[in-house]
């Protein structure tokens, strides 16, 4: 049986393919029936280029439905798809394309010259253009194929994608993930979070996310696919535009960052999301207050889940009520198949509610890290789990709660410090929007915390006033001996704070 992930995306497909499977934002309606055509020709694209099986197709190009036509056309034909951030620059593209030594590089036109030259000096044979208005040479070369091809036979096993780490520490590393990993999580999630098909009046994914990254090329496009549901596509997120098409959904994926935009417009009404189902939030940790505020306003409970580059999917709230219910600051339970426990420094397990590092097992984690096995090795256990680097807790009733990650925890004079506790009482303050406490180096503690903070609009706090209300709630060691009220904090595309930039910026403060 072929095992190849694109064989059962297809397999979903609606017996009526000349429903409109994607409409985007400039009045472009795709078929499903363009989907399997379009597919079919790049993917006997890439095989004329008479490529060894298992080579990598390198993608840096703006979000569009071609882009994610690629993406099926490469796992199509056998190939491994690596989605590169469109932010990263020469020095970053240098080292993905060494390190993964892609047979084809694909670039949007503006950055041909930059990029063809990196690629040709890397080895690279292939190097195309892709822009997000329907042009470039590979759609030009694709155009000359034909529109039927076989899907290539994989195994379960077979790598199918290429996830470079955000490299916070050090360089960035390739997670491998197979067409089993993403395969097994996809069906997982269709049933886990309650995916309607066609026939019972279906869903509609509002798909707003980039797709260079797990949270929208996997969770999202993966979801609407194995699902045969439609896609509106925005080629950038636009709170008026989800909210203007938001009657016409039932599904819609995000970032935090996002909610507390679509709450910042005065249209979020419970009129506007009378026909959702479902709002889903990961790739940050989502403030209490945004849980509760979205509740007030629309009447829906977001679901929080966790995942990473390396596992795609691993925890979610409840999607079904009699599972229990979605509780806010926390990212619900391990998902079906999914094993997950919390370890103390000297590798036993901890009890409930105790803090330690966690560690995942299942047929959704990854294989290792790209020509990185020593690294791999030292990122599992004796027996087999991933340590995911996360530090957290399973609370009584079975609820998995992440308070940050290890890297970023303070060790303030013998004493651990978790930054996720502080930030939690900073952001009760009624001025406050959010903040981040980040470890820097001090030479009596070894490490101490420095509180960054944002105000609310409108609203202002001194650093002082901050530290005095800790000061009465926690304990002497966890108080930051230092407080910047600042207008933002730095971000990554997908909205996480970038604290390694923050402990930069300040770790000179007590040298």
């Amino acid at each position: 049986m072929n095992q190849n992930l694109f064989a059962a995306l297809r397999a979903a497909f609606p017996q009526d393919l000349d429903a409109v499977a994607i409409e985007t934002d400039n009045g472009l309606n795709y078929s499903w029936r363009d989907l399997d055509r379009a597919t079919a020709m790049m993917a006997n694209l890439l095989a004329s280029l008479g490529m060894p099986a298992g080579s990598r197709v390198a993608v840096q190009v703006e979000k569009s439905v071609e882009a994610a036509m690629l993406y099926l056309a490469t796992l199509r034909a056998g190939y491994v798809f690596l989605p590169l951030n469109t932010a990263y620059q020469s020095a970053e593209m240098a080292y993905f394309i060494g390190n993964a030594e892609p047979a084809v590089v694909v670039c949007s036109s503006k950055n041909f010259g930059w990029v063809s030259k990196l690629a040709f000096k890397a080895g690279t044979a292939h190097v195309f253009t892709l822009d997000d208005d329907r042009t470039g040479s590979l759609l030009e070369r694709a155009a000359h194929c034909s529109d039927q091809h076989t899907v290539a036979q994989s195994q379960a096993s077979d790598l199918a994608a290429i996830l470079y780490t955000s490299g916070t520490t050090g360089r960035s590393k390739g997670a491998m993930l197979s067409h089993g990993n993403m395969l097994s999580n996809a069906q997982v999630l269709q049933t886990y979070w309650g995916w309607r098909a066609p026939k019972q009046g279906g869903d509609v994914l509002i798909h707003a996310l980039p797709i260079f990254h797990v949270h929208g090329l996997f969770v999202a496009l993966h979801g609407a696919l194995i699902n045969g549901s439609k896609m509106i596509w925005l080629s950038k997120f636009d709170p008026k535009k989800v909210l203007e098409v938001m009657p016409r959904a039932t599904v819609f994926m995000g970032v935090p960052t996002l909610y507390v935009r679509l709450l910042a417009e005065p249209g979020l009404s419970k009129d506007v999301v009378r026909n959702m189902r479902l709002f889903v939030a990961g790739s940050a940790p989502l403030l209490t207050e945004t849980f509760n505020e979205w509740q007030a306003r629309t009447g829906h409970t977001i679901l929080e889940r966790y995942g990473m580059s390396e596992t795609v999917m691993l925890t979610s709230n409840p999607y079904d009520p009699k599972q229990g219910e979605r509780r806010g600051g926390t990212v619900g339970f391990p998902l079906p198949g999914v094993k997950l426990r919390v370890q103390g420094d000297d590798g036993k397990a901890l009890p409930v509610g105790e803090i330690g590092g966690i560690q995942v097992q299942g047929p959704n984690v990854f294989a290792g890290y790209w020509r990185m096995p020593e690294k791999t090795k030292e990122e599992f256990t004796a027996d087999g789990y991933f340590k995911t680097g996360d530090v957290g807790k399973i609370d009584e009733r079975g609820y998995v709660v992440i308070v940050g990650r290890s890297k970023d925890l303070i060790i303030s004079g013998g004493y651990n410090v978790y930054p996720a506790e502080i930030e939690g009482y900073i952001n009760e303050l009624p001025e406050v929007a959010e903040s981040a406490l980040v470890g820097v180096p001090h030479p009596d503690f070894g490490e101490v915390g420095v509180a960054v903070v944002v105000c609310k609009p409108g609203k202002t706090i001194s650093p002082e006033a901050v530290v005095a209300s800790l000061k009465s709630r926690l304990a002497n060691f966890k108080i930051p001996k230092k407080c910047f009220v600042v207008a933002d904090l730095p971000r990554n595309t997908m909205g996480k704070v970038q604290k390694n930039l923050l402990r930069d910026q300040h770790k000179t403060l007590f040298a």
